[in-house]
């Protein structure tokens, strides 16, 4: 029987993905789409089913506000969250839902709510990212001491979870070594095709080699 692997976040996961319509459609042009080519196309005979839930504009709160019907009650086996871009957005942007940070606390009860009720699914947790590039240019410094705080906290709620954690900003550092920011990001957030291209390779990588492995 095969596995459901539930890709959870905001626009770069959403990417355009149709609310109706056959299963491709509904997974967006994103990374969620590349690994669920990949992992589909080597594993045809294992019947895996491939989710996306990401809504463009979320926050780790909005998140847990549609938690129920959007993750719980679909039961994944895998459980891949990606968030923390709108939370540092807001603040950046002095907007009244970006008053408080509440990145870490909202995380950490999805992820107590989550374990509690669905202990055998597999976490995989996201490391936020960001280039200098577009809208994150001009307060550069700013931008990245949030984002770099966010991703501390995520790799500390993976070790606390026991979930697999995808370094994103390490491989899109390593990446403008080779291409300019806006060939990976096109504003310094949202991935380009080959951005998220980079980004099903590293997510494959990290699973991969786990424990949570899918086979």
């Amino acid at each position: 029987m095969g596995k459901v692997i539930l890709f959870q976040g905001d626009s770069i996961t959403d990417c355009g993905r149709s609310r109706e319509g056959y299963a491709g459609q509904l997974l967006g042009q994103g990374y969620a789409y590349h690994i669920a080519g990949r992992l589909g196309n080597e594993q045809a005979e294992a019947g895996h089913q491939f989710i996306n839930r990401g809504i463009s504009g979320n926050r780790v709160s909005d998140l847990y506000a549609r938690w129920n019907e959007d993750a719980i009650a679909l039961r994944p086996d895998v459980l891949s969250i990606l968030i923390g871009v709108n939370d540092t957005w807001r603040i950046m942007d002095k907007l009244p839902s970006g008053a408080t940070d509440r990145f870490e606390r909202a995380y950490r009860v999805l992820l107590e709510e989550t374990k509690e009720v669905l202990p055998e699914t597999g976490l995989v947790l996201c490391e936020p990212f960001v280039l200098r590039t577009g809208v994150t240019a001009q307060e550069w410094s700013g931008w990245r001491e949030r984002v770099e705080r966010q991703s501390e906290i995520v790799k500390q709620l993976a070790e606390e979870y026991q979930a697999v954690f995808v370094p994103f900003q390490q491989a899109f550092d390593q990446a403008a070594e080779k291409a300019e920011p806006d060939y990976w990001l096109f504003d310094g957030v949202h991935p380009t095709a080959a951005g998220h291209y980079l980004m099903a390779s590293e997510w494959l990588k990290a699973v991969q080699s786990s424990p949570l492995a899918i086979h």
